[in-house]
């Protein structure tokens, strides 16, 4: 048995090595880390050695998924997202120079004015200790009113979490409800902490990759032909981070329907939802018991930096995502539990009919300068190709930012190296400016 084991090792070895020549080479030619179609056919192979063996195919499959995801981190090490973009520029501002944002999904304005009255009072009014791990009851109880009079279900404050930021919920939903060799499916363009946290977890994405053309909608036959038996969610971001894409109707009914014939999770990410330019519908609207919403005020009320969101679940799952919440954490800081908890009184709909006018602004200035994209029905970018030979997103992401124009690479979020994606977080004449900058370095790389 240890003799096996160590030539397991040996081989391990050799297949990280070769994985890491086979990422290089990948780079060179401008192809993406994942290869669905090639890891489908392995795995089949590996399903029909399983029938041959008698060996229980579910065992086997997880053992390929965790070969598969150290190819995946050996081959993205050195991946540029939105986030590395905004760290560099971050470092180039320390050192003086000035950047136009336009990578980040910031919000420029200021958090509603009861936050900062909130931010005084909250002394006195003695939020200061440890507290539940779920978050405060005082703070779960108005979320809970809060949802259910917006979304029209019965939620209580046993169906909630609070976390420091949405991401941390994404992260405690993938990382207790699925198990290392388990299956995600992601649709991208997507956000790229799903994959890293799945990644993290020693879960294996199975991406469903939408295009331009096809105007950014899934294929739920493709979805439904990813299904087997080790799959165990699916994740949804409606409105989309980075193309503003809003589901049809039609086509959520069925995800969600497939992920209920399935007993899958739908883990869906709405916190752009009050940026919505066009008809949307939340998951919660479907009642599906094994569904999680996360939601965050880092958006609607522009409080980015005070890192507060939260999720709403049914109460077995809100107790796992607790376990590994107060491990990690205790709970979230009591003061701003109850900013955020006084931040709900606010009318936010300024920040919702700002934020689409720039949007707006953006869209046309896009279209002005030739970028080929599809109208985003929503939330705060546009996902822009760039139809200029050999154009790659993140060398030319990191050109412009020496230039003092800071956009995220299209790679961050899938396989689209000729993207970028165009943030309108700041005041529309920032944004021409930058829209007029950006058209000037495109001239000059053509």
């Amino acid at each position: 048995m240890d003799e096996i084991t160590l030539q397991m090792i040996h081989l391990l070895k050799t297949r990280t090595d070769i994985a890491k020549e086979i990422g290089k080479i990948k780079k060179n030619i401008g192809k993406g880390v994942t290869d669905e179609l090639r890891e489908d056919n392995l795995r089949g192979k590996v399903i029909a050695l399983c029938k041959d063996l008698e060996l229980d195919e579910t065992i086997a499959t997880k053992f390929l998924n965790f070969l598969l995801n150290e190819s995946v981190k050996v081959q993205s090490s050195d991946k540029q997202t939105h986030l590395s973009i905004f760290l560099k520029a971050k470092t180039l501002e320390e050192q003086g120079k000035k950047i136009i944002h336009m990578e980040v999904g910031e919000p420029d304005f200021l958090p509603p004015p009861i936050v900062k009255s909130a931010l005084e009072e909250v002394f006195d009014e003695g939020f200061l200790k440890y507290g539940p791990s779920k978050g405060m009851t005082v703070f779960r109880e108005a979320l809970s009113k809060h949802i259910s009079n917006k979304f029209n279900v019965k939620t209580t404050s046993d169906n909630i979490i609070v976390s420091p930021g949405a991401r941390f919920s994404i992260f405690t939903a993938i990382t207790t409800l699925l198990n290392p060799g388990d299956e995600m499916i992601v649709i991208e363009p997507a956000w790229p902490a799903y994959k890293d946290c799945a990644l993290n977890s020693g879960i294996k994405v199975r991406t469903i990759g939408t295009t331009l053309e096809d105007k950014w909608e899934p294929s739920v036959e493709q979805i439904k032909n990813s299904i087997n038996s080790n799959t165990k969610m699916i994740v949804l971001n409606y409105p989309n981070n980075p193309t503003g894409k809003i589901l049809d109707e039609k086509v959520q009914d069925d995800i969600v329907e497939l992920a209920r014939k399935n007993n899958l999770y739908v883990l869906s990410d709405e916190i752009y939802s009050e940026y919505s330019k066009n008809s949307w519908k939340s998951v919660l609207n479907y009642n599906y018991e094994k569904s999680i919403v996360t939601q965050s005020f880092s958006k609607s009320h522009a409080m980015t930096g005070f890192r507060i969101g939260y999720a709403i679940a049914d109460s077995k799952i809100i107790e796992k995502m607790a376990k590994l919440e107060a491990l990690c954490l205790t709970n979230v800081s009591e003061p701003i539990q109850y900013i955020a908890m006084k931040a709900l009184e606010a009318d936010i709909s300024n920040n919702s009919n700002t934020m689409k006018n720039r949007l707006d602004v953006l869209i046309q200035k896009a279209k002005e300068i030739g970028l080929d994209f599809v109208t985003p029905d929503g939330a705060m970018y546009i996902f822009a190709r760039v139809n200029q030979n050999d154009f790659d997103g993140v060398r030319f992401a990191n050109s412009a930012l020496e230039r003092g124009l800071a956009v995220a690479p299209g790679e961050g979020f899938g396989n689209y190296k000729n993207f970028i994606r165009i943030s309108a977080c700041q005041d529309e004449k920032i944004l021409i400016e930058g829209m007029n900058m950006l058209s000037n370095i495109m001239s000059e790389n053509k």
